[in-house]
C-alpha cells in the first residue's frame, strides 16, 4: 500500500506482456530463444516443472548452452522434494520483473503452463474458505483408496475441472472435490464468474501459440521421449526416486517412475517409450483445453520464417 492507503500498481500492469505458448514439443523452447534474442528479451519460464533443480532431461528443461544464449528465469529454484506452489511462482515473477524493469529489460514468458498463464493474466481464485475437517476426510481417502478414485469422483461432478487437473494431482483434486461439497456447484462454474469479461492486463497482453496437426504433434512427442530416454532421462528419474523423490507438486512430472522402472528393468526401453508416450500425448491434450480460454494468435511453428512472424507480433506489446 502507499502512504495514502490505495493499492500500488502491479509490476504486471504496467510491463509489456509478452507470451509464447503451446502444448509440449511443440517447438517452444528454440523459438523462444530466437525471438528473445531478436527483442533484446529474457526469458521467464512458464512452466510448472522447470522449477525443479535436478528433473533437467524428463522436464526438457533449456539446457546450459540455450540459457548461455538468453538470461532464463524461474529455472531450476525449488527442490523436488519441497512444495512450490502457484503462490511461489507469482512472487518469484513479481521479484523478477521488478529486476528487469531496474535494468531496462523486458520480459518474454515462454511455456505451456495454462493455470500460471491465467493467474498472471486474471488473477488467482481462491474459492470459499477451506475447511480442514472436510480436506482431512477427503486427504484421507486418497491416501487409502488411491488418487485415481477421488479424480474420477471428481469427473462425475465436475468433468472440466477433471479433465484440467492430473489424476495425480492430489492437492487439486481434493481442493476442486472441497469446493463442490460446500457450495454445491462445480470449480469450473465458479472459475467461469471468476471475470467479467477479458481483464485490462489480458486486453495488453501479446499470447502467440504455436499450433500443430494432432497426428505432427503426436509424433514429435513421441520422437522426443526417445530421445530423452536415450540422453539418460532413466538414470536421472532412478537418481531422482532414489535419493529424496518427489514432494506433491514435483510428483506431477511426467514419466519419471516409468523412466525410472526402464532403469531398473522392470519396463523395456520401448514400453517405456510407449507408456510415456502415451500420458504425453493425454497431458497434450489437457493443456489446449487451458488454451481454449485465452485468445491466442495461433501460428505453425515449422516454417522458416515463423521466428520473424512472432517476433513482429510480440513487438506490439506495450
Amino acid at each position: 500500500m502507499n502512504p495514502e492507503g490505495e493499492a500500488e500498481e502491479h509490476v504486471l500492469d504496467r510491463v509489456p506482456l509478452r507470451f509464447l505458448v503451446g502444448p509440449t514439443a511443440s517447438g517452444k523452447t528454440g523459438l523462444g530463444l530466437q525471438v528473445a534474442q531478436t527483442l533484446g528479451a529474457e526469458i521467464i519460464a512458464l512452466d510448472s516443472m522447470t522449477v525443479y533443480r535436478g528433473l533437467d532431461i524428463g522436464t526438457a528443461k533449456p539446457t546450459a548452452e540455450e540459457r548461455a544464449q538468453v538470461p532464463h528465469h524461474l529455472v531450476d529454484v525449488a527442490e523436488p522434494e519441497g512444495r512450490f506452489d502457484l503462490q511461489a511462482y507469482l512472487g518469484l515473477v513479481e521479484e523478477t520483473l521488478l529486476d528487469l524493469e531496474g535494468r531496462g529489460s523486458s520480459a518474454l514468458f515462454v511455456g505451456g503452463t495454462g493455470l500460471y498463464l491465467a493467474a498472471l493474466l486474471r488473477g488467482v481464485f481462491d474459492g470459499p474458505p477451506s475447511d480442514p475437517e472436510l480436506r482431512a476426510t477427503l486427504m484421507a481417502r486418497a491416501e487409502r483408496e488411491g488418487d485415481c478414485v477421488l479424480h474420477a469422483e471428481l469427473a462425475a461432478v465436475d468433468p472440466d475441472s477433471a479433465e484440467r487437473i492430473h489424476v495425480n494431482d492430489r492437492r487439486r483434486t481434493v481442493r476442486a472435490l472441497e469446493v463442490w461439497r460446500q457450495t454445491g456447484e462445480a470449480m469450473s462454474a465458479h472459475q467461469s464468474q471468476w471475470r467479467d469479461g477479458p481483464s485490462a492486463r489480458e486486453k495488453r497482453a501479446v499470447i502467440v501459440g504455436l499450433e500443430l496437426p494432432v497426428d505432427e504433434l503426436d509424433r514429435r512427442i513421441r520422437q522426443r521421449t526417445g530421445e530423452m530416454l536415450r540422453a539418460g532421462w532413466p538414470e536421472e528419474a532412478a537418481r531422482v526416486l532414489s535419493g529424496s523423490g518427489l514432494g506433491p507438486s514435483a510428483s506431477q512430472a511426467l514419466g519419471y517412475e516409468a523412466a525410472a522402472a526402464v532403469a531398473a528393468g522392470d519396463l523395456s526401453l520401448q514400453d517405456g517409450l510407449d507408456e510415456i508416450a502415451l500420458r504425453t500425448r493425454q497431458f497434450a491434450r489437457r493443456q489446449r483445453t487451458w488454451f481454449r480460454k485465452f485468445e491466442i494468435e495461433w501460428l505453425d511453428p515449422r516454417p522458416d520464417d515463423v521466428a520473424h512472424e512472432i517476433t513482429a507480433r510480440m513487438r506490439s506489446a506495450r
